[in-house]
């Protein structure tokens, strides 16, 4: 069995950043794509950024050059660098995982979300 475990979010004024963590756990094989999501009261979930094992990133245009993904393969964790929040980015966010319990055993994960309030 595999856990993700999501930390960072929190409440910040416009401008302000946060960084976001995902740590999975358990059976991993090996852990392909990483990704963020986030879902806004009344909106539908929406890719925030994503993250290749081999590192390369994808952005939603909303975010490109205020948010940074990153990720630690031998720890299994991916984080969400946000800088110069606006009140816009005030979500749900949550961690997505594509991964591999065993060869050819693929699973695909949800964090449990963690809030994140921008406002003054």
């Amino acid at each position: 069995q595999v856990q993700l475990v999501e930390s960072g979010g929190g409440l910040v004024q416009p401008g302000g950043s946060l960084r976001l963590s995902c740590s999975a756990s358990g059976r991993i094989f090996q852990i392909n794509r990483m990704t963020w999501y986030r879902q806004a009261p009344g909106n539908e979930r929406e890719l925030v950024a994503d993250i290749t094992l081999g590192g390369s990133t994808n952005y939603a245009d909303s975010v490109r050059g205020r948010f940074s993904i990153s990720r630690d393969n031998p720890q299994n964790t991916v984080d969400l660098q946000m800088n110069n929040l606006k009140p816009d980015d005030t979500a749900l966010y949550y961690c997505n995982v594509d991964l591999q319990t065993s060869p050819g055993d693929d699973v695909n994960l949800w964090g449990q979300g963690t809030q994140v309030t921008v406002s003054s």
